[in-house]
């Protein structure tokens, strides 16, 4: 049986993950399948903690390039990661994962607040902790609440699950010849302005030395690769 790498981890979801081959909202086939994934690595004794976005529903980015002021716009997609974490939730709580959803704004009907020694003691439990609407703050990206959050709670590393195999020099979509990237340097991230993190969120993963790993979430076992140590997707680090 392998063995986890990392005693402690916090995995971010984008939003359009969730959708699988819909183009809007929650695919029920991904989110069972993102629920086995984490199943795997629970399984090992690795506690987790999870970030989600919520840009299947609604991105706060996009509403105020149409007119929207931006803080409302932020405050709708925060909302859209609660609804998220809540169908990540329940998918966990199927496989007999004990989870808990903690919010940065306020709403005890559905969720417990972002307090983080309660975040704390549940990881230490074994309980998968789903940190959701963001920072609570506009003008924040999820990619930024995921780093922040992993500090909070002493994560040993961040993993970033995507739609791609990891970091490459262009966009591979539009460009075939886009050479794949297996280490770099928080800096040269920077300076070539790799968009797979905004830069806020990877400036503050470099102030703080947390790893970064970015993959392709549809891999199966690839979530448990890289708590095992295996080379899957792409690293950031020093």
């Amino acid at each position: 049986m392998a063995l986890p790498k990392f005693k402690r981890v916090l995995l971010k979801l984008s939003g359009e993950a969730l959708m699988g081959d819909q183009s809007f909202g929650i695919s029920p086939d991904m989110i069972q399948y993102v629920a086995d994934e984490i199943r795997s690595i629970t399984d090992l004794g690795t506690e987790l903690a999870v970030v989600v976005g919520g840009g299947n529903i609604f991105r706060g980015i996009a509403g105020s390039s149409y007119g929207m002021d931006r803080t409302s716009a932020d405050h709708m997609g925060m909302l859209a990661t609660v609804i998220n974490s809540l169908a990540l939730q329940d998918a966990l709580e199927k496989q007999n994962i004990q989870t808990r959803v903690q919010t940065a704004i306020s709403m005890h009907e559905v969720a417990e607040p972002y307090i983080l020694r309660r975040a704390l003691r549940h990881l230490g439990k074994g309980r998968v902790v789903i940190f959701a609407a963001g920072t609570g703050n506009p003008y924040f990206t999820t990619d930024t609440a995921a780093v922040l959050r992993a500090q909070e709670i002493h994560a040993e590393i961040l993993l970033k699950a995507t739609k791609v195999d990891g970091l490459y020099d262009s966009d591979p979509v539009t460009n075939k010849n886009a050479v794949f990237i297996t280490d770099i340097t928080y800096m040269k991230a920077l300076e070539r302005q790799l968009r797979v993190m905004d830069m806020t969120a990877i400036s503050l993963a470099m102030d703080n030395q947390l790893p970064l790993v970015i993959f392709n979430l549809s891999g199966k076992g690839n979530i448990k690769g890289v708590v095992c140590g295996e080379d899957v997707g792409s690293r950031i680090a020093n």
